[in-house]
């Protein structure tokens, strides 16, 4: 469970921030009904909330890993 909240702490704000996004830029840029993914605002939301996610994951830091969180050991 704390695991799941790590990987989310770094998706969430993306995905929130993408939606709000693609409902803005359905309501000043999308079509009027020929386009797929612009002309309905959920459809909209749905794709930039994605995208968004996507690229806030891209930004997340690394994790170091350790000697001892990889369970090598150096006793010879």
């Amino acid at each position: 469970m704390k695991n799941l909240f790590k990987k989310a702490v770094w998706v969430l704000p993306g995905l929130v921030l993408g939606a709000v996004g693609g409902f803005f830029y359905w309501k000043f840029y999308g079509c009027d009904g020929t386009c797929l993914i612009t002309s309905s605002p959920v459809r909209s939301m749905i794709y930039f909330g994605v995208m968004g996610a996507i690229v806030n994951n891209m930004f997340k830091p690394k994790r170091e890993e350790t000697k001892e969180s990889t369970g090598v050991s150096n006793n010879n």
